[in-house]
């Protein structure tokens, strides 16, 4: 780098408000690296609370930040009794906000090597057996106004392992019924295909013919209109007043339903998600298959299903083990 550049860089950290960096970096995570907004908006509550713990301690500019630093808010987290998820997530944000920081010209040192996040122990997930997840599929009502949004959305989620938020994206551009599979875009904007089953296609085309025209209006009372060719006319799960259902409205209608079922208060979406590959497994799936259909970037994201599936173990032990 030459002295010219060297001084431009140093008036841009002299000037350089923390905050106003952390928001082009977060442009930077939607835009240019794909990242899911779910993603993005944990990043950038992380970095919020992480340049208020520097404004309180009087550092107001990127080269003022040092590993000591990052070191002393990693105890601050502990302290204030933070999960450990939460601490090292943080610390990645860190970590990434300044490796752009440096890749824009505005460090001059890059020492997010020498970080360390805490250890986080595997935990399994948990799942609901079969007979379980069939009971909490057949709790929607069909006295029940949105009695077939809520079976399609129920089966849809057990039968493809598809997160909230993908979900709530869905379009009915992204179906094929005909066929049998969807189309997904999941986190890093990646896309994978994913086939459905038969009670799956059944209860979506029941809720496209009986209830979404009516959704796309606005009210369940109206016929439809040309609102269907409105905004949001191709969004595939609609609330009440025509708008796409947001993965927490889906969060919550899950939770109802499984307490409707008498089911733990920890099921939730990803439980379904869970359940989904689990039982795939059960069934004889591959892990490669799976994998796939769950969006894994990595076959170690997915092998923690092996561990789950205790009667699977079981059996494998019984047949392989060489004594009896």
């Amino acid at each position: 780098m030459s002295l010219a550049q060297l001084q431009t860089v140093n008036e841009k950290l002299q000037t350089f408000a923390l905050g106003k960096f952390v928001n082009n970096f977060l442009a930077y995570l939607s835009a240019e690296a794909g990242m899911s907004e779910n993603t993005v908006l944990a990043y950038g509550r992380d970095l919020k609370n992480f340049v208020d713990y520097c404004s309180e301690n009087k550092i107001n500019s990127l080269q003022q930040i040092r590993p000591a630093i990052i070191q002393r808010y990693q105890k601050v987290l502990t302290v204030n009794e933070k999960s450990e998820t939460s601490i090292k997530r943080s610390i990645v944000a860190i970590r990434m906000f300044l490796r752009f920081a440096k890749f824009a010209g505005l460090l001059q040192e890059d020492f997010t090597s020498i970080l360390d996040a805490p250890k986080l122990w595997q935990r399994l997930p948990s799942i609901a057996s079969k007979s379980k997840i069939f009971e909490l599929l057949d709790t929607p009502d069909p006295a029940e106004p949105y009695y077939y949004r809520d079976k399609a959305l129920l089966e849809l989620l057990y039968a493809t392992g598809v997160r909230a938020s993908e979900l709530a994206s869905l379009k009915i551009s992204d179906l094929n019924l005909n066929i049998g599979y969807l189309r997904c875009i999941g986190k890093g904007r990646r896309e994978r295909v994913i086939p459905l089953c038969k009670t799956a296609i059944a209860a979506i085309n029941d809720y496209l013919q009986n209830l979404r025209p009516k959704l796309a209006c606005g009210s369940t009372d109206r016929k439809p209109s040309s609102s269907l060719r409105g905004q949001y006319s191709d969004f595939l799960f609609l609330s009440r007043t025509g708008r796409p259902l947001s993965r927490i409205e889906i969060w919550r209608l899950v939770k109802k339903y499984a307490a409707r079922a008498g089911m733990s208060k920890s099921l939730t979406v990803h439980t379904l998600r869970h359940c989904f590959a689990t039982h795939l497994l059960a069934g004889g799936a591959d892990l490669r298959s799976i994998q796939e259909m769950l969006g894994h970037v990595d076959i170690a994201t997915t092998q923690i299903y092996t561990h789950v599936d205790s009667e699977r173990l079981r059996k494998i032990h019984k047949q392989f083990h060489p004594r009896p």
